[in-house]
């Protein structure tokens, strides 16, 4: 009742500076503005003090519906009791104060029980052909769905939420405490229904009140031709749906690769060794290779040497985000013999002979060095000119 209060001495839209058919926001706006002005830890004198705590007693009061309407009917809600503080001994919220120093403000009041669910990850693995050409896979993924009891509703046979009794529907509880400044409250989610501002007397069955339940489900999947380890590719919407059977986050596909037993990928590329007999690579020959394209030829040239490679145009891999594709690239193992009959020795000695090769050049020092190393001198001049 009105009479329970005394009659205010202070006229709290004038404290603010603000008129009396001022809107929220605007009693927010010149709030924050003097709260910076004059807080302690700005300007500490006393008379800034006592001005800091009538700025908060009228903010609590204006920004309260049912304050504000006790108020202009000309009373004061603070004075009740007769607080420390005269006019001005009412808690102040310490919320407020955080937001008027740091900007924004602190969501109020109770909090949906629908919500945007997480995002999930799945690993995948791929043959390396199919990180090549792209495929489409099937893969079964374990992920909260909406409960189709309740609709993700979370109550039995479509049954009200109740209100809070703790929190009366708020969704949080305050808290007063003393202070030099006075009785600062602050406000915490409410711990029975922890800030939802109502309980669920008649949970579903099927999800506990959840709103959605674990299953597993088939998903088809197209991968695109490139991708690699590590790639993930996204699928909206394929997540964990939220609680209260809210949106659905999004699905994440990790991509493995797993070896070939021929090819490697560089990149873009493709690689891969040939073993070449040592007569084939001095005589040059062609080889018929299988990639993933089907037969192709390879052209080894008379001399050629280990270690050099062969070069395929547009027979890697896809650009993942782009055009073109990248090379096939043959490495060549030349090899030597190990074991020869009696007439392969001979005819490689004949060849040694003709080739004056039936020895190779002593250890080097520099005593000896002057036919090897002249020979590589005169080779390297050779090439310059």
């Amino acid at each position: 009742m009105v009479g329970d209060h005394r009659v205010p001495t202070t006229d709290y839209y004038e404290v603010l500076g603000v008129s009396r058919d001022a809107s929220n926001d605007e009693i927010k706006k010149a709030y924050r503005k003097l709260a910076r002005q004059l807080h302690p830890d700005v300007n500490p004198d006393p008379e800034t003090q006592e001005r800091f705590k009538q700025v908060v007693a009228a903010y609590e009061v204006l920004t309260d519906p049912q304050k504000r309407e006790m108020y202009d009917l000309g009373a004061d809600p603070l004075a009740s009791g007769g607080g420390a503080g005269g006019n001005f001994g009412g808690a102040f919220s310490f919320t407020d104060i955080m937001d008027a120093f740091f900007g924004g403000t602190t969501a109020r009041g109770p909090r949906s029980r629908v919500r945007r669910g997480q995002d999930a990850l799945v690993p995948l693995k791929i043959e390396l052909s199919e990180a090549v050409f792209g495929a489409t896979k099937e893969l079964q993924v374990d992920t909260a769905v909406t409960c189709t009891v309740c609709n993700g509703g979370g109550t039995a046979d479509g049954a009200a939420l109740a209100t809070c009794p703790t929190c009366r529907g708020q969704g949080e509880v305050s808290q007063v405490q003393r202070s030099f400044l006075g009785q600062v409250m602050t406000t915490r989610p409410c711990p029975q229904c922890h800030g939802f501002g109502s309980i669920n007397p008649n949970p579903c069955v099927e999800c506990s009140g959840d709103g959605r339940v674990r299953t597993r489900r088939k998903l088809t999947i197209k991968i695109p031709a490139g991708v690699d380890s590590g790639t993930r590719i996204q699928l909206a919407g394929q997540g964990e749906v939220g609680p209260g059977g809210g949106p659905a986050g999004d699905l994440y596909v990790e991509v493995t690769v797993t070896p070939h037993p021929i090819f490697t990928r560089d990149g873009d590329d493709l690689r891969c060794t040939l073993p070449v007999p040592m007569t084939a690579a001095a005589l040059g020959t062609s080889v018929e290779l299988e990639t993933f394209d089907g037969p192709a030829t390879i052209e080894i040239r008379p001399g050629a040497q280990h270690g050099e490679e062969v070069r395929l145009s547009a027979r890697g891999v896809p650009k993942l985000r782009g055009t073109g594709r990248g090379d096939l690239i043959v490495r060549l193992d030349v090899q030597t013999p190990t074991k020869l009959d009696h007439r392969q020795e001979e005819l490689l000695r004949e060849l040694a002979a003709l080739r004056n090769e039936e020895s190779v050049p002593g250890p080097v020092s520099g005593e000896s060095n002057g036919n090897f190393f002249s020979r590589i001198r005169d080779a390297f001049k050779e090439g310059l000119n």
